[in-house]
């Protein structure tokens, strides 16, 4: 971390690369002059950066993009669901080799489509770890999907065993499924359960929504590792997790 005043007592929080306390941005393409001022201000505290949907499919400047986030030493990922449309279409090697030439360091598998079986899933995490870094998110887009935490518990233990670096919590850029109920509360039985379960340093909770990123830090402390967080959030997001902020604000004695 930079250098910040000293006078005030706060969790301590590492730099890069940092083990826990990650913060996992949700880039909906950004123009490159709003994503270079924005890693030039808040660089140091964004360690992952997904370009969302099949954004970086479209992208004419996607080489410029995944240069200004190395510069910032921010690990670029592709966004679940362009890995679901092209394994679905019988193109993964192709994937695989143009994201290659454009420097992307990791790949989400997700199951958002509900297009694999958890066997075919867990199959190609393990495939792709040994070219890219991958994230394995659980849960579906759907809400009429049923969320059953043993079976989220389940398939991220068996995508860690794969070769995932990490495992993600599905909440969506709404923050209204998968984590949360259709008003955007946190389903705390599945957190609980996760918790328990899976090594917190090796998940990313979804939560984008300032109520949703409360939550986690309350309750699991400021080096939870939170996810598809917008860029613009990024410092409000560090106020909450060091305490500088009303929601999650400490006071000591008064002397």
């Amino acid at each position: 971390m930079w250098d910040l005043p000293d006078f005030l007592e706060l969790p301590e929080r590492a730099g890069k690369p940092r083990a826990a306390g990650l913060t996992h941005v949700l880039d909906k393409g950004a123009p490159l002059d709003a994503l270079g001022a924005a890693l030039d201000g808040v660089g140091e505290l964004v360690d992952v950066l997904k370009i969302g949907w099949g954004i970086a499919y479209v992208d004419r400047h996607l080489k410029d993009r995944v240069t200004a986030c190395h510069a910032a030493d921010v690990v670029v990922s592709l966004g679940g669901t362009l890995l679901e449309i092209a394994a679905g279409q019988g193109r993964l090697d192709e994937l695989r080799g143009w994201a290659v030439d454009q420097g992307i360091d990791a790949v989400e598998v997700s199951n958002g489509l509900v297009g694999f079986t958890p066997a075919e899933k867990t199959a190609l995490v393990a495939e792709l770890a040994g070219q890219f870094t991958v994230l394995a998110e659980t849960g579906a887009k759907d809400d009429q999907v049923p969320v059953v935490p043993g079976q989220w518990a389940d398939e991220m233990a068996a995508a860690l065993a794969a070769g995932a670096r990490w495992v993600i919590a599905e909440g969506r850029e709404s923050g209204t499924v998968g984590l949360y109920g259709p008003d955007g509360a946190v389903r705390e039985e599945l957190v609980e359960l996760i918790a328990a379960r899976i090594p917190l340093d090796r998940v990313i909770f979804e939560a984008p929504r300032k109520s949703q990123q409360t939550w986690f830090i309350r309750h699991l402390g400021a080096g939870v590792n939170l996810g598809n967080v917008p860029l613009e959030e990024v410092l409000p997001l560090e106020t909450l997790r060091l305490g500088l902020r009303a929601d999650t604000a400490r006071l000591g004695s008064r002397r």
